[in-house]
């Protein structure tokens, strides 16, 4: 199976970023990653103080959870002020510093931002709830039984609003692909509502790309435009925007959460996440890869075993058909980027899946042709921690609660994991109490940890231009083990079960492999043998 399909249409937007094709994202969650001033919550001088770790490990661009001003009552996704940042984590001459330090190693820093609604405690939102005439968010004026998943109105307005995703959280108005008569707050994609947002949106951007920071990765970026089928006028809105950024800023990147690359890169993003959700198939092929049923797990999921597995039970062939489908669709166009978790998703050691059997994971997830993006603490195998209380709206369902997820970087053996000073009753949540938990530290000081390797595996990544996210790969093998070759001269094998596997390859050459980085496999002319959680990188 190769990965050079006939090509696609050439794009209308100019090339992506050149530093976007070599970009090693680590996602920081910034309340849980480093609190300076002992407050119990992370902050923008702690992750300055810690930078130094991203330049050791190898990382070039960081992504930050939203620090806009706000209520918190989605851990920041509901903005009350877009121009301003959370006290609690500082000034914005902080992150101004936290920008300029992290320039000086190399990094480049992306903030996150939450397009598609505002806080209620806006002052958009609170004006416009007393204004009928105001059209940035959407509104029914009916007060007899309100429609289906409208909220009533909290002010002197009549009737209700339409909220994107908690009540807390209204959706700004982009319009409505679709027009009904019968239901009066459908505006069009082009009414002066939707106009002021779109000029908005490129207001927020500006502003805080002349501040230094490389772009944004965009939350929820399908969800704007309302009742779109195909998501075609969404598509349009994106495009418009990317236009105005190739003209005003032609260094950022945009990035979605979209989870449907094949969509979001012709729409005008750089880049989409392969999420739990999103796609034709609802996100499966992310999730083919690392949810074993443990940890966050929505009810409507059918479970079927996951490739990243003791047991073994599935396929590679999941994610490479996704993959290999969404290529043929974005070319060099854009990108997709493969995360090892994320703030609203399982850590990839979660439930009976230990930080032991991750080495694996971490060697498919350097060597794959998409953009790899490392969720902070996953470098050393931090855990998913089951059975944590709701906190700023992490709980979405009886067996979805994101807090796990979400905990204390875990730095040393000191107090708190060394993340913070305070007591233990100020953190923002409580560090993973298993007394085995792993630590940079410790890591760091034994040559043959997962941190180390994850290390050696950047740096291998960023000098080996075969091994990175331009070159081809050839699939040999989607089972146990998975064994691809990528730029016609590295071979990589990758078994994350438990027991050994071997592949018989029905290619030349293979018998004069180099081995490069490897644990576990042997490679003769005849056969591939991986031991269990073994992984191999070779040269050809």
């Amino acid at each position: 199976m190769s990965s050079h399909p006939a090509s696609p249409p050439p794009s209308p937007f100019r090339p992506a970023p050149a530093w976007l094709a070599d970009a090693v994202l680590y996602q920081i969650y910034p309340q849980s990653f480093a609190d300076a001033n002992g407050d119990g919550v992370g902050d923008f001088a702690g992750i300055t103080a810690h930078l130094d770790h991203l330049a050791w490990l190898g990382v070039n661009t960081v992504w930050l959870n939203p620090c806009f001003a706000s209520p918190f009552r989605d851990a920041g996704y509901d903005v009350s002020d877009y121009l301003s940042v959370a006290p609690r984590y500082g000034t914005a001459d902080e992150l101004a510093k936290l920008v300029d330090s992290a320039g000086r190693l190399g990094i480049r820093v992306l903030l996150d931002l939450v397009a598609g609604h505002t806080s209620d405690r806006h002052p958009w939102f609170r004006h416009a709830i007393d204004d009928p005439g105001d059209h940035r968010y959407i509104w029914t004026g009916e007060t007899d039984g309100l429609p289906e998943r409208f909220v009533r109105s909290p002010g002197s307005r009549p009737g209700g609003y339409l909220p994107n995703f908690f009540d807390c959280q209204p959706a700004l108005n982009f319009g409505y692909a679709r027009e009904d008569p019968a239901e009066p707050w459908r505006q069009p994609v082009d009414a002066e509502g939707p106009r002021a947002n779109r000029a908005s949106l490129r207001e927020i951007m500006d502003h805080w790309l002349r501040l230094g920071l490389a772009g944004f990765r965009v939350d929820m970026a399908h969800s704007l435009v309302k009742d779109d089928p195909g998501l075609h006028e969404t598509g349009k809105l994106w495009a418009e925007l990317r236009e105005w950024l190739d003209r005003t800023h032609p260094e950022a990147a945009l990035l979605a959460e979209w989870g449907d690359p094949a969509l979001s890169v012709p729409a005008g993003f750089h880049a989409d996440f392969f999420l739990q959700f999103g796609g034709p198939s609802d996100g499966l092929p992310l999730r083919s890869l690392w949810n074993n049923g443990y940890g966050t797990v929505h009810e409507h999921w059918t479970h079927r075993p996951c490739y990243f597995d003791a047991e073994g039970g599935g396929t590679a062939g999941t994610f490479v058909t996704a993959w290999q489908s969404v290529a043929a669709v974005i070319g060099d166009r854009g990108f997709c980027v493969l995360p090892t978790a994320n703030h609203d998703f399982s850590r990839l050691a979660c439930g009976p899946r230990t930080a032991g059997q991750l080495h694996a994971a971490f060697a498919f997830l350097l060597t794959w042709p998409t953009l790899p993006a490392v969720y902070y603490g996953d470098e050393i195998g931090m855990r998913y921690v089951p059975d944590l209380p709701d906190h700023e709206g992490s709980a979405l369902g009886p067996r979805y609660n994101r807090a796990g997820s979400r905990t204390p970087m875990q730095w040393d053996d000191s107090p708190n994991a060394g993340f913070s000073t305070a007591p233990a009753d100020r953190l923002y949540l409580p560090p993973d109490p298993d007394p085995g938990r792993p630590t940079v530290a410790a890591q760091r000081a034994d040559d043959s940890s997962l941190l180390h390797l994850v290390r050696r595996l950047i740096a291998l990544r960023r000098t080996t231009p075969e091994l990175g996210s331009r070159a081809g790969v050839e699939v040999l093998h989607t089972g146990y083990p998975l064994v691809y070759v990528r730029g016609g001269r590295y071979l990589v094998v990758v078994n994350p079960r438990r027991e050994p596997a071997a592949f018989a390859p029905v290619r030349p050459r293979l018998e004069t492999a180099r081995p490069v980085e490897t644990s576990g496999v042997t490679v003769t002319d005849r056969q591939i043998t991986a031991s269990g959680f073994g992984f191999g990188i070779f040269g050809l």
